[in-house]
């Protein structure tokens, strides 16, 4: 083992993944740090081999052992059944077996070599050998799984190696977990920059924005400028579409004094190309000329981009400038930049001109860079077809349209682009071209020496003939720059964003080719579509929309996000390398960074559950955070259990189920009269189950469900508001991609806005059309959408679904969503009505949690009625918070609903991203085969008029309308234990996947201190160690704000003023606001992104809401309650 000075262990001891992209150790300037790195490396890997050794030795020893104390315990089972020798002889061995197992399963590793394995992640990264450090942080986790998420440098460098190998599924939960245990880490903007990218390349738009944003916040030392921050803000716009977005955004940047020429490249190259593709831009051609203008000046900010000369080409080409496309497609590829995209257009350019030998030399050379490319597999079909050579044609149609079905399904569920109509074209259209050949085939004669000679050689003969030098010489060129490790790549990246300068050679994503398949094949069937024609006689499958794989708009939009991964994580580095090992010879980390090491060593956390405990009164609480380090900002806020792992979703239940089990009979009960309503035992039997259904309830009761019909509510206000969803008509247990023909999970609804009688006249004249096709097609499908939160019926952007009928007669229907009730001047009658229900299913009751939250939210603890015609639906979804939700069906239609046990909602979640689907953020439609292939149980049921249905806490539910009807509803939570546990659970998750909680938990939890009095001991454990977590932390906040100098201001609470939550990460901020100015408005912060924008807090006022003593008295008030009290138990 090679021996390494004093001086040198102490700087390799400071090197972690927060030094990932500051320290370029590729630098020749850096090379005494790198030869230091690998030599410790090497020490380390052998000191690693050796304890595997001596692992393997006492893994065997152990082994020995246990077979010996098999054998007695085998011995011992014969032994007499006398209680005393039981007593006597068994217990010992018991414990003697025992103790041998637990030595064998023990890991016999030390804290010295489990941490060898991440200091040995730690280098590999900084060496760029991300395979061998992503193992090495495995192994690590392994050892540390109980926890490891103390260790905030282990879960930055796993995200960052898992970001670099394109795991993106993984990298975006580790990043998530990482900046809900460190908000403050030290390369949080880091974290935020790739979390954006990553989730713009999944199609989770609104929530890349909202990253990309914060990573502009922070005033920490970046490998990024903040115009290279802006510019991909920019790119999100083009990529949603939002064109004038994102044209604003690239014409701010060319006004930057600082911009660089490389960016500034990137920049006219993606304004040239949308005036090429966006119609809204102007007349064509004027955006022509602008189009040209741009790219020309991309060209010059950097001559060596042979993407800008690509598009350029294909500029000229649009306009019929054939010389000059030839031109800047062969300066293109004279720029090492030369791949399967440009030889695809230089092929069209051949076929357009007349000379189909050189075209299938150069779609022959691209099939060959990229054996995947559908482009240029569908162009060869159709030269070869227009030959006459029909087999050939349908060899090469079968290349691509395997292509499509495998590549279409994943780059739609990655990509938020919505496809056109056209789109759905490409891949029906060659089908039917392929069904086409295969009849003609199959009837015409076998080839004989007679036959007349062809016009090209076979595809096997151009694929094993030498093509011309100059393209030959560039495929070997081209293979010799890919790296193994890309080329082995599955062809599923997704769009690309704008292309990187020097690493587009080095990476050829396939899905580039999704930019250039609509053009090319455009082209063709300009110039073509004519000759297929007369050859063969079928106009109305060989057609434009057949052949156009995307609308122009989106091409270069669509080329741009992996490879911007390696423009941030290599390129941009670059201009840090300044930074080096000066900022390690010097005190090793620098101060600030110095103060962080507690951040992720762990040893202070693991304190807290020793020091923090619900026993303490609040004067014993303030004495012991006066103990706690002000140097750093306060650590995250759980107010789950003090040092608990980051939440994630559960495991499923083990338990195998019958096919009957997985189709449970759901819970129902018939009311008779008004007492078995108000029983306590209705209350128990909702309670007790996962969902309800309570029939004939309205009847029971005499519910005026007449106040809430149609007609009543547009006498009543007729210009009230109305959201409506448009979705596409299916049966319930359905959900159709009519471009694939088979189901799908992801669900489209677009959102637009009404009034209640511009909606009436909708649903009446809906009705009138079903009556007049009664005749010839029936009653209309059932389809479901109930009632529920706005948030889950919103649409997802990011699912590239085809809004196009389905095969069997389908349509597109609107349903009137969201319609609120919470005034009680416009819906007295309404309102008062609902008093008659029983007090644990009422709107306000003293027992509904949601009734002391002290402001309103609406569709939660306001009433909300949903208009419906047959089809709506409410896509899958949990209630916010997991609440329990009450949901009453006016009529006269029925709705008929889907539901799964809140105890396999992990799985649902897992189907999610199986689909690539956001659980959260998306809109979904489950596929029922994929649930019982789970093992998920489904309850499916028929909610009639008169019939309320409770939504037990956590249920997952989705929701279709059978008729025309309408819906009430809102949710509740019943003082129990589990309903608040699964609250704060869901609140804390909601924190990592950085999705706002509408109920304010913490707010919520100290109101229910103030104004109930609690007798379950589980329940009370529970909002007290809220209470102990939210006060510690407001009293260090307080604390680490007056060590700075800061006044704290006292500002108080309105009456009715909601809770208050970040205007920038959207989490809730209790009792100290940070108010700075932004744009004219007073915006509130957490601390956390005060820091951001201001470090030392200056130009940041500091408020308080409630006086310190007020929450002192309140938490030492907060006791448990001997006696029976308002608290129910479960």
């Amino acid at each position: 083992m090679g021996q390494i000075s004093f001086e040198d262990d102490c700087v390799v001891r400071e090197l972690d993944s927060r030094y990932y992209g500051f320290l370029d150790l590729s630098n020749s300037k850096n090379a005494e740090v790198r030869n230091l790195v690998q030599q410790t490396v090497t020490n380390l890997q052998n000191y690693i081999a050796n304890g595997q050794i001596h692992e393997s030795k006492n893994l065997n020893d152990n082994k020995n052992a246990i077979q010996k104390y098999d054998t007695l315990n085998s011995a011992g089972e014969h032994m007499d059944n006398s209680v005393s020798q039981n007593n006597e002889d068994t217990k010992p061995l018991d414990k003697e077996v025992n103790e041998k197992t637990s030595i064998c399963d023990e890991k016999p590793q030390d804290e010295q070599y489990v941490n060898a394995l991440c200091k040995l992640g730690h280098l590999h990264l900084l060496l760029g050998e991300y395979s061998e450090a992503l193992s090495a942080y495995q192994k690590y986790m392994r050892f540390r799984e109980n926890n490891y998420w103390t260790n905030h440098a282990f879960i930055y460098g796993i995200g960052v190696a898992y970001f670099k190998l394109r795991c993106f599924k993984w990298a975006i939960k580790s990043f998530q977990e990482l900046l809900y245990l460190s908000p403050n880490f030290t390369c949080a903007n880091e974290v935020h920059l790739r979390l954006g990218l990553m989730l713009k390349h999944c199609g989770e738009f609104h929530i890349a924005l909202k990253h990309l944003q914060l990573a502009l916040l922070y005033t920490y030392p970046s490998t990024f400028s903040e115009l290279q921050v802006k510019f991909q803000i920019a790119h999100l716009y083009e990529v949603q579409n939002k064109h004038k977005a994102a044209k604003d955004g690239y014409e701010f940047l060319l006004n930057e004094k600082h911009i660089s020429l490389e960016l500034k490249a990137d920049v006219y190259r993606q304004l040239g190309w949308m005036y090429h593709c966006v119609e809204c831009l102007g007349e064509k051609k004027e955006r022509e000329a602008n189009a040209l203008s741009f790219l020309q000046k991309s060209i010059e900010a950097d001559p060596k981009s042979g993407q800008s000369l690509y598009l350029l080409g294909r500029c000229y080409a649009g306009i019929n400038k054939v010389h000059d496309a030839f031109l800047a497609y062969r300066n293109s590829v004279e720029k090492s930049e030369g791949n399967a995209d440009t030889w695809c257009s230089i092929g069209v350019l051949y076929q357009q001109q007349n000379q189909p030998t050189d075209a299938l030399q150069a779609y022959i050379c691209a099939v060959q860079l990229d054996k995947d490319h559908k482009a240029a597999w569908t162009n060869l079909g159709i030269l070869y077809e227009s030959c006459g050579q029909l087999r050939d044609a349908y060899a090469c149609y079968l290349n691509a349209t395997k292509q499509i079905s495998f590549q279409s399904s994943l780059f739609r569920k990655k990509q938020a682009i919505r496809m056109k109509k056209d789109t759905i074209g490409l891949s029906k259209g060659l089908s039917q071209r392929i069904t086409f050949l295969e009849g003609q085939l199959s009837q015409a004669p076998l080839p004989s020496i007679t036959s007349k000679r062809r016009q090209l050689c076979s595809i096997e003969e151009a694929w094993n003939l030498p093509i011309s030098l100059e393209m030959n010489s560039r495929q070997q060129q081209t293979a010799q720059m890919l790296p193994r490790q890309i080329t082995k790549q599955s062809p599923i990246q997704g769009p690309p964003p704008p292309y990187p300068h020097s690493q587009l050679s080095q990476s050829p994503i396939p899905a580039k080719r999704i930019k250039e398949d609509g053009a090319s094949q455009q082209d063709l069937t300009q110039n073509n579509i004519q000759a297929q024609q007369n050859l063969i006689n079928i106009s109305e499958t060989l057609n434009q929309r057949n052949f156009n794989a995307m609308p122009e708009s989106n091409k270069i939009s669509e080329q741009s996000v992996v490879d911007t991964f390696d423009d941030i994580s290599n390129d941009i580095y670059k201009q840090n390398e300044n930074i080096k090992l000066e900022r390690l010879s010097h005190d090793a980390l620098s101060n600030n960074e110095d103060s962080r090491q507690n951040e992720y060593i762990g040893d202070g956390i693991a304190d807290l559950s020793t020091t923090f405990k619900i026993q303490m009164d609040s004067k014993q609480l303030m004495a012991a955070v006066k103990l706690l380090p002000i140097d750093d900002p306060p650590v995250h806020c759980t107010i789950l259990q003090v040092n608990a792992p980051p939440p994630s979703p559960p495991d499923c239940p083990p338990q195998k189920l019958t096919r009957d089990q997985l189709l449970p009979p759901t819970p129902s009960v018939h009311l008779e009269n008004k007492k078995n309503a108000f029983s306590p035992q209705l209350q128990e039997f909702c309670l007790k189950h996962p969902i309800a259904v309570v029939r004939g309830l309205a009847g029971a009761l005499k519910l005026d469900l007449g106040l809430f019909s149609t007609k009543t509510l547009v006498e009543a206000n007729p210009d009230h508001s109305v959201e409506v969803r448009t979705q596409v008509h299916q049966s319930p247990d359905e959900n159709w991609d009519t471009s694939q023909g088979k189901r799908v999970w992801a669900c489209i609804s677009h959102r637009s806005h009404t009034t209640i009688a511009k909606y009436a006249q909708y649903q009446a004249s809906s009705f009138q059309d079903s009556l007049k096709d009664e005749s010839d097609k029936g009653f209309p499908g059932s389809q479901a959408m109930s009632d529920s939160d706005s948030k889950d019926s919103v649409s997802n952007s990011n699912i590239v679904l085809k809004r196009k009928k389905h095969k069997i007669n389908s349509k597109m229907l609107r349903f009137g969503t969201n319609v609120d009730l919470s005034d009680e001047k416009k819906w007295k009658p309404q309102l008062t009505e609902l008093q008659k229900l029983p007090a644990f299913a009422r709107v306000i009751s003293a027992a509904n949690m949601l009734s002391h939250v002290g402001h309103v939210i609406l569709g939660m603890n306001t009433v909300q009625l949903y208009m419906k015609v047959p089809g709506s639906r409410t896509p899958g979804h949990q209630e916010n918070n997991n609440f329990c939700s009450i949901n009453i069906n006016i009529g006269p239609g029925d709705c008929e609903w889907f539901a799964v046990p809140d105890a396999y909602w992990g799985g649902v979640h897992n189907l999610c991203e199986k689909n690539n689907i956001s659980y959260l953020h998306g809109s979904w439609w489950p596929v029922l085969e994929d649930l019982y292939k789970e093992n998920i149980p489904v309850y499916r049921f028929i909610q009639k008029p008169g019939d309320l249905v409770w939504v037990n806490a956590g249920c997952v539910h989705w929701v279709q309308s059978v008729g025309w009807c309408n819906n009430i509803a809102w949710n509740v939570g019943p003082l129990t234990a589990r309903q608040y546990s699964l609250a704060i659970e869901r609140y804390e998750w909601n924190k990592v996947q950085a999705f706002k909680s509408i109920v304010p938990m913490v707010h919520l939890s100290w109101n229910l201190a103030r104004n109930i009095k609690v007798s379950d001991s589980k329940l009370f454990e529970l909002i007290k160690m809220c209470l102990l977590q939210t006060l510690k932390n407001v009293l260090h906040i307080q604390e680490y704000v007056k060590s700075k100098g800061v006044e704290i201001r006292f500002n108080g609470r309105g009456k009715n003023e909601a809770s208050h939550y970040c205007g920038q990460c959207e989490v809730e901020v209790f009792n100290v606001l940070f108010i700075k100015e932004q744009e004219k408005r007073h915006v509130v912060h957490c601390l956390s992104c005060a820091l951001k924008l201001s470090p030392s807090l200056q130009g940041i006022v500091c408020l308080e809401e409630y006086r310190l003593s007020e929450l002192q008295r309140v938490y030492d008030s907060f006791t448990l309650h001997r006696t029976q009290g308002l608290a129910y138990t479960q």
